[in-house]
């Protein structure tokens, strides 16, 4: 599993928050009743304490990314769903492919778009295959991140048994932490 150094950078709340090897799901898992009381709670504001925000729907993104780590599909659906940006629409996506929504999946991946994370997960995932040696190949079209390929690798694990799923649950959580990254720095201002 790669490590990824910035995910201590976070204080309270997220810190007991973040349980990165929840990321690597790749169905929808089972709810965490025990944070569920937590995630109630949780506004842009008390994220991001003491921190001026100046994206408050990257904010609200980050909350549907915790609402999503702790298996709560239909709580992060309806964060996702209210915003209308790219990463609002990659979380979203993420939520349906964990769903087996894999088609609706592939319709909120056309809408993020050219998305800036593809460009860090294609050179994060080429570095995991390298350092692991995994036996699948990566979902990427011309060297670049394919969200639709991955979406069809998940599919194949998860629902025909085929394929690499622990290259796939390697992927899944570089994409979390990847994307939670680039939602909380656009949340302050960061990115």
């Amino acid at each position: 599993m790669v490590e990824l150094t910035t995910i201590p950078r976070y204080g309270e709340p997220l810190a007991s928050l973040i349980v990165l090897d929840e990321a690597e799901t790749l169905d929808a898992g089972t709810f965490q009743e025990r944070k569920r009381e937590q995630l109630e709670g949780l506004t842009a504001e008390l994220v991001f304490p003491g921190q001026p925000l100046v994206d408050q729907d990257a904010a609200l993104c980050c909350i549907s990314a915790l609402w999503l780590l702790h298996h709560f599909l239909d709580e992060s659906h309806q964060v996702s769903q209210a915003i209308d940006t790219p990463g609002a629409s990659f979380w979203h996506g993420i939520m349906h492919r964990r769903e087996g929504d894999y088609s609706n999946a592939k319709y909120w991946f056309r809408r993020v778009g050219d998305h800036q994370v593809y460009e860090s997960l294609a050179s994060a995932s080429r570095e995991q295959l390298e350092q692991d040696r995994f036996s699948g190949s990566l979902p990427l079209a011309e060297g670049q991140w394919d969200p639709f390929q991955f979406v069809d690798m998940c599919e194949d694990v998860v629902v025909r048994g085929n394929g690499d799923r622990a290259l796939c649950q390697t992927l899944a959580r570089l994409e979390w932490e990847l994307l939670f990254d680039n939602c909380h720095d656009r949340a302050i201002g960061a990115a």
